[in-house]
């Protein structure tokens, strides 16, 4: 859904800026050809609903339904994700849970932190079925390995995921940068 708001924002957006350059550069053109579209539109419609007063207000019913579906459903789509906030699992003895997304993203940052050369953790949770989906963002020291210190975090992401809270890890994206160079640094 992401991508189609980002092209019908840019196709909107496009139309309005031609429109409004149009109309700020030959305002007096612009009107007298948007009553003319009006006019000779009103004519068909006029003579259209004259030739069969039935199949006009079919028409009208039709379009109307088609309106209300296509822009009513991407509406809905656009307010419901459909996305839960927590996570189902299962305990040993079959009993059942949610466990809320944001809790999951505390207790990260709260393990993750902990690490040596960790500066801060910004963990981001989306659950996807039975799964997490996971982004980190990690600063660290500016003197650290990076592969070495991805790694670490995947591994104890990783553990802390499906060994300590007993889910299952989906997609795990680890975003790293340095922390600027402090004067205790050099």
């Amino acid at each position: 859904m992401s991508l189609f708001n980002r092209i019908v924002a840019v196709l909107l957006w496009l139309g309005l800026l031609i429109a409004g350059l149009y109309v700020t550069i030959v305002p007096f053109q612009a009107i007298e050809r948007l009553q003319t579209f009006l006019v000779d539109w009103q004519g068909k419609m006029l003579a259209y609903q004259a030739a069969n007063q039935t199949n006009f207000i079919v028409a009208q019913i039709s379009l109307g339904l088609a309106i209300v579906l296509v822009f009513g459903g991407l509406f809905i789509a656009e307010i419901w994700t459909g996305r839960r906030r927590g996570v189902r699992i299962r305990t040993a003895e079959g009993g059942t849970a949610e466990l809320d997304t944001d809790s999951i993203a505390r207790h990260l940052e709260w393990r993750l932190d902990q690490l040596a050369e960790v500066i801060t953790v910004v963990p981001s949770v989306k659950s996807k079925g039975g799964s997490v989906d996971i982004r980190l963002e990690i600063e660290t020291a500016p003197d650290v390995d990076v592969p070495m210190k991805t790694d670490e975090v995947v591994d104890v992401t990783r553990a802390i995921i499906e060994e300590d809270m007993g889910l299952r890890l989906g997609k795990l994206d680890v975003r790293v940068r340095y922390a600027p160079f402090d004067a205790e640094w050099e």
